[in-house]
């Protein structure tokens, strides 16, 4: 039964927000130091280390404040976080395995050491699984990016978050509901659903939000919903061949012959074993000899002399020569005819 018994809470304000978390002080850890230390390790890529090097005193700095010990192993290529007796916040550890995975990830390090502050969680989203074709898989993670980096600005600023598209990783750094939209941002995205249309529902949404009278009502008449333009799936071949040509034939078409068959009519079936190893070294030797052949006439035509000028000019004339002398002829000939018709004639 719901307690009636009301009383003025003269402390309890509009302007205060119950939902803030304080943050957690030494003075709150009233267990004194761990039992256990808790550690945790990830491995970075080459190309990270001289970055990693420069930058390792400001993360020490960070995580020294939160009573946590970091190492950097440049032989193995590892960054290891572990507590010591002065951590008190038993979510350090955690936000401090957080960082040195964005910091593998080629986040920069002032980005990344914001990962340990309170409301702040990360998401590192694997694509490369999610789309089989490599150039595919190239062509959707660049929608994500859009042109001159647009889509990518864009989503930030809706989502109030930091993201990093990174080899077959996408970073994520930001509140807890933003992560959520942008998973599905890119998860949508590489299974072939553009950006663009979160963009716009993410902009709309957010106008709603602004309007009290609409906080408590369903928003899904405003939302736009998108259809898919394919009409059919329905795989097409290349090469359509039109059936209408080919003639009606009750008879089905004649059963290719095996392979055993086409061995039993070459002669090939009654063959050894040593006749079968012999004829198909011989059929070897011949394929390489005239690959030889045809190798030896195509270095021998780079030592061929190119025809000279003079030779093409020659060749010319004398072409011109025999034309005119067959123009001749044939204009004799023509004048006999006419001789002779004229002697008929007369």
């Amino acid at each position: 039964m719901p307690s009636t018994y009301k009383k003025e809470k003269p402390w309890d304000t509009d302007d205060i927000d119950k939902w803030k978390e304080d943050s957690f002080t030494p003075e709150q850890n009233t267990g004194g130091t761990f039992s256990e230390e808790s550690s945790f390790a990830t491995l970075f890529p080459k190309y990270r280390e001289t970055y990693l090097k420069a930058s390792w005193p400001t993360i020490t700095r960070a995580l020294e404040k939160h009573g946590i010990a970091c190492t950097l192993d440049l032989v193995e290529g590892s960054m290891t976080v572990k507590t010591t007796r002065k951590t008190y916040d038993p979510a350090s550890i955690l936000n401090a395995r957080d960082l040195i995975k964005l910091l593998s990830r080629s986040v920069p390090a002032p980005q990344a050491v914001k990962v340990l502050e309170d409301g702040v969680a990360c998401d590192v989203i694997k694509v490369r699984g999610l789309v089989r074709n490599k150039e595919r898989f190239v062509k959707r993670r660049q929608r994500i990016l859009g042109p001159n980096g647009s889509t990518l600005k864009a989503l930030e600023l809706l989502t109030q978050t930091y993201i990093l598209v990174q080899g077959n990783t996408v970073s994520v750094m930001g509140g807890y509901k933003s992560l959520k939209e942008v998973r599905r941002v890119v998860e949508d995205c590489m299974a072939n659903i553009h950006p663009i249309y979160h963009i716009k529902e993410l902009m709309i949404k957010r106008e709603l939000a602004k309007d009290p009278e609409l906080a408590g009502e369903n928003w899904d008449r405003f939302l736009p919903h998108f259809k898919k333009r394919n009409l059919s799936k329905r795989h097409k071949p290349h090469k359509i061949t039109d059936k209408n040509r080919k003639t009606y034939t009750p008879f089905p078409p004649p059963q290719e012959k095996s392979k055993v068959d086409l061995q039993i009519e070459s002669g090939e079936y009654f063959l050894t074993q040593q006749a079968k190893e012999r004829a198909q070294k011989d059929k070897r030797a011949d394929m390489v000899r005239e690959k030889t052949a045809e190798r030896q006439r195509k270095r021998e035509e780079a030592f061929e002399a190119p025809k000279e000028d003079n030779q093409i000019k020659k060749k010319k004339k004398k072409k011109r020569k025999s034309d005119g002398e067959v123009d001749g002829e044939a204009e004799k000939k023509k004048r006999r005819k006419g001789a002779a018709v004229d002697a008929q004639v007369q």
